[in-house]
């Protein structure tokens, strides 16, 4: 079933429950730039508020076009000039407006993505199109992006504004609901509308009514989902609102969800499935990494949602029964900072050979790594074109050490990169 955050998302302006003023502000900012006022606009506040769906209203409204790109699209000049021109064709050839936006703007910094960063600052400054960055923490930005922006901050969603956006939403799927039920999710999640529809849908889809009952049952935890089953859920069925249900109630940590389902996933899916849900795999540990960082475990809730996403990479059926494995030493990223290291290593190493930097190669093109080496030739040649080691090898594919020795060899990779290199770098620059 769709996500009820995607299927309710505000048409128009006006439909934008929550922070008045900023809607406003936006209407504002869209309203000069129509009369010359050429500054593009960085819309900003935590995940959650609205900030996107009130961005994609706005374009409604005006009759712009969107087009958009997120801070792993902005890593090189050349991507983010593809993307500015893109925009200017398609105003060509509607003869209206084309909105750039620009999510997750904050992920863009570093030196390794300074020729991003660079050339989103230099297409700010000459752009002739409305340009917004949609930004969690706007201080994460060099200051170099956030001068160059009229700022509207978004608030956090009163439980009085997110209450009727439930009741709207019950209306519309034909569920009844008793008053203190949808109180009770919004009073819980006040200051984040989506983690409420979110909430509501696990607790009302396919069910007639909601009761307090329910909420106060989903809400506490008080069931153990079987982990197997929750895999089973998430990368065989089609339900995302049971997917949800089961990852509120498996019996462990979101950390240790990512792994199970980084570790079982390739026994499911294949090719371009698997590609797809390594992306969702890694922005489900983008999330966990700033919940460790800020110690702010409302942002569990993003990680989920991203783990249950994987469920939309699969495009056929299912299949039968799977032998499920337990997470390997390797699979469990981040854990120590031995792992941290090997991580890093290989990303530099494949991000040298493809032209990518450190996070790209990570985010982009690890996954398709994963995919190529599920060939052992495949992935010899490439470990030894790289000068991968066997703990690299291992951090990738998921193999115990003892295979990636194997598969490694004692070749010295000086000998192997001289001559395979340009077929390594060949198809590692394919991604």
């Amino acid at each position: 079933m769709a996500d009820w955050t995607e299927r309710y998302r505000p048409d128009t302006l006006a439909d934008v429950r929550g922070n008045n003023k900023s809607v406003k502000q936006l209407r504002g900012w869209a309203e000069d730039w129509e009369e010359g006022d050429r500054e593009p606009a960085l819309v900003h506040g935590a995940p959650g508020v609205g900030k996107t769906s009130a961005v994609h209203a706005l374009a409604n409204d005006m009759g712009w076009t969107v087009v958009e790109m997120n801070a792993s699209d902005a890593r090189t000049a050349d991507a983010v000039e593809e993307v500015a021109g893109e925009a200017t064709r398609s105003a060509g050839l509607t003869g209206g407006r084309t909105l750039v936006v620009m999510d997750e703007a904050d992920n863009l910094h570093g030196n390794a993505d300074r020729g991003g960063s660079r050339a989103v600052t230099e297409m700010l400054k000459t752009a002739s199109q409305p340009v917004v960055l949609i930004a969690n923490d706007p201080y994460e930005m060099s200051r170099s992006l956030r001068n160059a922006c009229r700022e509207i901050e978004f608030g956090n969603v009163t439980a009085r504004s997110i209450l009727p956006v439930l009741r709207d939403i019950c209306n519309e799927e034909g569920v009844e609901y008793e008053k203190e039920a949808l109180k009770s999710i919004a009073d819980a999640n006040s200051g984040d509308l989506r983690g409420a529809i979110h909430d509501l849908q696990a607790v009302a889809e396919g069910r007639d009514a909601v009761t307090v009952d329910d909420v106060s049952a989903t809400g506490g935890r008080d069931t153990t989902e079987d982990i197997f089953e929750f895999l089973d859920t998430v990368l065989k069925g089609d339900d995302f609102g049971t997917a949800l249900r089961d990852a509120r109630d498996v019996d462990e940590s979101p950390d240790d969800m990512v792994h199970w389902l980084d570790e079982n996933v390739p026994k499911v899916y294949t090719g371009d499935e698997l590609a797809e849900a390594y992306r969702r795999l890694s922005r489900a540990d983008v999330f966990l990494g700033r919940t460790r960082a800020t110690q702010n475990y409302s942002l569990w809730r993003y990680a989920n949602d991203n783990m249950v996403g994987v469920q939309t990479a699969r495009r056929g059926g299912g299949g039968g029964w799977t032998r499920y494995s337990p997470p390997s030493t390797f699979r469990r990223l981040g854990r120590t900072r031995g792992e941290r290291d090997t991580r890093d290593s290989t990303a530099r190493k494949i991000g040298e050979a493809s032209g990518a930097s450190m996070a790209s190669a990570r985010d982009d093109i690890f996954p398709y790594v994963r995919v190529l080496f599920e060939d052992e030739e495949t992935a010899a040649r490439i470990a030894a074109s790289l000068g991968l080691s066997a703990d690299e090898l291992a951090y990738l594919t998921g193999w115990d050490e003892s295979r990636a020795e194997d598969v490694v060899g004692d070749d010295e990779p000086e000998e192997v990169e001289e001559e395979d290199d340009d077929e390594s770098q060949s198809t590692l620059s394919s991604f």
